[in-house]
């Protein structure tokens, strides 16, 4: 029985998961999605929340901590410039997991993984002019892309 067993093995010698993982969370910082197995998605959450926290912090130390798990230099430095302010007021929660249904190869169940990131929602009155922003709005990192891609369509 796995009584107060924390640890989710993934079926992998330690340093085969701490190199999956720290692949994986490089990856989602990258590209703000990852679709995975479910469980693997779970494990996930957790390594790539601790990450964003010590990007948050920011100071040299946490650097270091994260540099462990994201050896990709540029991956880095998005973490802490650009994904991490992101979250600056938000307690935790940064990740949002989806259940996309199963493979076809094995049946194993798939999940996407991907970031949330904050968004100003901007009310208008009935003149035209603008509220005051709301930042009560979620938007997924890839729904963001898609907007701005269709907002330049449009323009150009």
């Amino acid at each position: 029985m796995r009584h107060q067993r924390t640890v989710r093995k993934l079926g992998r010698t330690a340093a085969h998961r701490r190199a999956l993982l720290g692949n994986m969370a490089t990856s989602l910082f990258r590209a703000h999605a990852l679709v995975t197995t479910a469980s693997k998605a779970r494990v996930l959450r957790s390594v790539a929340e601790r990450l964003i926290t010590l990007g948050k912090r920011g100071d040299l130390h946490a650097r270091r901590m994260a540099a462990r798990r994201v050896k990709d230099e540029t991956v880095l430095k998005k973490l802490f410039d650009e994904i991490a302010p992101q979250f600056a007021t938000r307690p935790g929660g940064y990740t949002r997991i989806v259940k996309i249904g199963t493979r076809r190869g094995d049946g194993a169940s798939l999940a996407k993984l991907e970031l949330l990131i904050p968004m100003a929602v901007v009310q208008t009155d009935e003149k035209g002019k603008k509220q005051a922003a709301r930042k009560d709005k979620e938007v997924s990192a890839p729904e963001v892309a898609k907007k701005e891609k269709k907002k330049a369509a449009a323009k150009g």
